[in-house]
């Protein structure tokens, strides 16, 4: 399932420099990923991919295929356990669930 994270560093990808021909790794693609969502911000990667698929579908389809699953092998999935935390609330101590990033 696309996540909304996948998506806009797939657009990302998409829209860098970095060729599939480079056969670029994960510190590659993910400097490239950054770098071009510093230039051009979310909404400016979403503008040029539109433009590519309207002007080069064909291409295109084959380039977003390639940016998802390089962006998919490049940022390995961070999962969340749960756990109890125990708190205090209003002076009183409680143990409540959290869900905690691991990784």
């Amino acid at each position: 399932m696309l996540n909304s994270f996948e998506a806009v560093r797939a657009e990302a990808l998409f829209v860098s420099t970095l060729q599939c021909s480079d056969q670029p790794g994960a510190v590659q693609v993910r400097d490239a990923v950054a770098a071009t969502l510093r230039r051009l911000g979310i909404k400016g990667c979403a503008e040029e991919v539109a433009h590519e698929f309207g002007d080069h579908p064909d291409c295109a389809v084959g380039r977003m295929a390639w940016a998802l699953a390089t962006v998919r092998a490049s940022y390995p999935p961070r999962m969340c356990r749960a756990s109890r935390a125990k708190v205090s609330i209003n002076g009183q101590k409680r143990e409540v669930a959290a869900l905690k990033l691991a990784g």
